[in-house]
């Protein structure tokens, strides 16, 4: 059975070689083409495509916002991005509106047709580099601790706590030290951390609350 495809482009010479490019195949059938936004949103849950081809710089709101409305009306349905935009803000948009591929307009007509079969199959069939873009969004990156990594195991506790609001007293009374011991730990952190008041202390702490793990002590009520 041929893989039913629409097309929402607002170059009528884009869609028309679109358009061409599936005719052509022995495994497509052009059902619908758009060159609006709005008709598509209006008419193309009737069309049932298999497949849709999406510009994101549409006239009137973006091929983004489209897919994002589309989507739910036709859950079945795969929405593929054929734009010119490479950056990665672009494609997490769309990947996030619902579309499953994101293609360029430069692609070769056989890739391009390679890509339909592909995300008909269920798969998420991108260029090279906006692959990489994507698989690098998700890699995590360590972030960097400065000062953070010299504290002690108590100092450490006693930021954390100092984090939750507590006062120094309170902080002495939950941990059974001193004052003037808490004093000495507060006054080491801010010099670990080159730091000079508790907001910047617990600013510098609040990415890494997990950073060193343990028991802490619950705030007096």
């Amino acid at each position: 059975m041929k893989i039913g495809v629409s097309i929402i482009e607002d170059d009528s010479s884009v869609r028309e070689f679109l358009g061409l490019w599936l005719k052509q195949s022995a495994d497509f059938r052009l059902v619908s083409e758009y060159g609006h936004a709005d008709s598509a949103i209006a008419r193309l849950p009737q069309d049932q495509p298999d497949v849709v081809l999406v510009d994101i710089n549409l006239s009137g709101q973006s091929g983004i916002r489209c897919v994002r409305q589309l989507k739910p009306l036709l859950p079945k349905t795969q929405f593929m991005m054929l734009t010119v935009y490479s950056d990665s803000d672009h494609v997490m948009d769309a990947l996030s509106a619902g579309a499953t591929g994101y293609l360029l307009k430069r692609t070769p007509r056989e890739e391009l047709l390679a890509a339909i079969k592909q995300v008909h199959e269920g798969g998420s069939p991108m260029t090279s580099f906006i692959a990489r873009q994507v698989v690098q969004s998700f890699q995590r990156v360590e972030p960097q601790t400065p000062g953070l990594d010299m504290l002690s195991p108590r100092e450490w506790e006693v930021l954390r706590l100092l984090a939750r609001g507590l006062v120094y007293k309170e902080i002495a009374d939950s941990l059974g030290i001193s004052m003037p011991t808490i004093n000495t730990h507060v006054h080491r952190i801010y010099q670990k951390l080159h730091v000079r008041t508790r907001a910047e202390a617990v600013n510098r702490f609040a990415p890494f609350p997990d950073k060193f793990p343990g028991p802490v002590a619950p705030k007096p009520s």
